[in-house]
C-alpha cells in the first residue's frame, strides 16, 4: 500500500519523519511518499485535502475536520514554546493597532494566539515564517510573530520579544500549546489509520534510540544549520505530547477550539476529531 505523507522542514518534522519515510523501521507493507513544505502551504494543502497524512496547524484543522482527523502521535504541543511577538529593539512604544503585524500564516495557531491575545490588531501581513524578520527590518512590516527556529536567535539579530503568546496562553488555560497536529484522511480504513498512528510513535522512538541517524536528513532541511540550535529546537517541539497526546494533550486542543469559536476565528468542528477519542 502506498501512502502520501506531508510535513514541514523544520528540524522537529524531519527528526519525527526520517525513520518512518526511510523505512528504518517496519512500514508494515506501507510505503511512503513524502512531500516537506512550509506550514502554511500544508495548512492550505490540507484545506483542499491533498494528503493522506499531513503535518496541519491546528488552526488549520479547525477549517478541514470534516475530511481529516487527528493522530495521537507526531503533534507539536507543549510548554514554553510558544509564537512570540517582536519588533525592532527599541521601537517597543511604537507599536500600537494601526501598526502592521507579519504573521506567519493565515492558518496558523501564531494566528489565532496572536488574535486572542490582541483582537484589536486588524492590519495584518501574512508570510512565510523566516521572512518575517526581513519585513520588520526593510519597513513593510512594524513587528511580527515568529515560530520555529527564530526564536532561538531573534534577540541576536536586533529584535526584541514584547509578548510570549505561548506565556499568555499557559497563563489563560494552565495548559500546553496546540501548535501543529499530524492528521490523517477520515475515509481510509480503520486499520491503516491505527497502523500509521502506531508507525509516526515508533519513528519518534527510533530518532531518540538512535540520534544520529536523522542528522543528515534534518539538516538537509533546516533554516538554522548550527546544531546547537537544532538540538534546541527538537528538544523544545519533540516532548511526551509527540509520542501520544494523551488526555491533558487532548484538553488543551479542545480548549483552543473553544475559545477560537468564542472570538467566532473557526467553523464547527466535526463531534469525532481524534482519531482514539477515549485513550
Amino acid at each position: 500500500m502506498k501512502l502520501d505523507i506531508a510535513f514541514s522542514s523544520c528540524p522537529n518534522d524531519t527528526y519525527i519523519f526520517d525513520a518512518l519515510v526511510h523505512k528504518k523501521i517496519d512500514t508494515h507493507g506501507i510505503d511512503f511518499s513524502y512531500t516537506i513544505a512550509d506550514v502554511e502551504e500544508l495548512n492550505k494543502k490540507a484545506l483542499e485535502q491533498t494528503f493522506a497524512i499531513t503535518k496541519l496547524s491546528y488552526f488549520a484543522f479547525a477549517h478541514c475536520s470534516q475530511a481529516y482527523q487527528i493522530l495521537d502521535s507526531g503533534s507539536a504541543l507543549g510548554y514554553a514554546n510558544g509564537p512570540l511577538f517582536i519588533c525592532k529593539q527599541g521601537h517597543e512604544h511604537t507599536i500600537n493597532s494601526s501598526s502592521v503585524i507579519a504573521i506567519p500564516g493565515k492558518h496558523t495557531t501564531a494566528h489565532v494566539l496572536f488574535s486572542m491575545a490582541y483582537p484589536e490588531f486588524s492590519r495584518k501581513k501574512y508570510m512565510v515564517f523566516h521572512e518575517i524578520e526581513e519585513a520588520i527590518k526593510n519597513g513593510s512590516a512594524d513587528a511580527g510573530v515568529i515560530i520555529h527556529e527564530n526564536r532561538f536567535t531573534y534577540a541576536q539579530r536586533g529584535f526584541t520579544c514584547m509578548c510570549d503568546l505561548g506565556t499568555v496562553w499557559e497563563q489563560n488555560t494552565t495548559m500546553p500549546i496546540p501548535l501543529g497536529a499530524i492528521c490523517i484522511q477520515r475515509s481510509l480504513p480503520e486499520s491503516v489509520k491505527q497502523t500509521v498512528n502506531t508507525l509516526i510513535r515508533k519513528s519518534i522512538e527510533f530518532a531518540r534510540s538512535h540520534p544520529n541517524e536523522s542528522q543528515h536528513f534534518i539538516h538537509s532541511h533546516a533554516q538554522e544549520i548550527e546544531q546547537d540550535i537544532v538540538s534546541q529546537h527538537i528538544a523544545l517541539f519533540v516532548n511526551d505530547f509527540s509520542i501520544d497526546l494523551g488526555t491533558i494533550g487532548k484538553q488543551a486542543i479542545v480548549t483552543l477550539f473553544s475559545k477560537a469559536r468564542e472570538f467566532s476565528l473557526i467553523p464547527n468542528l466535526h463531534p469525532n476529531i481524534f482519531l482514539n477519542p477515549s485513550s
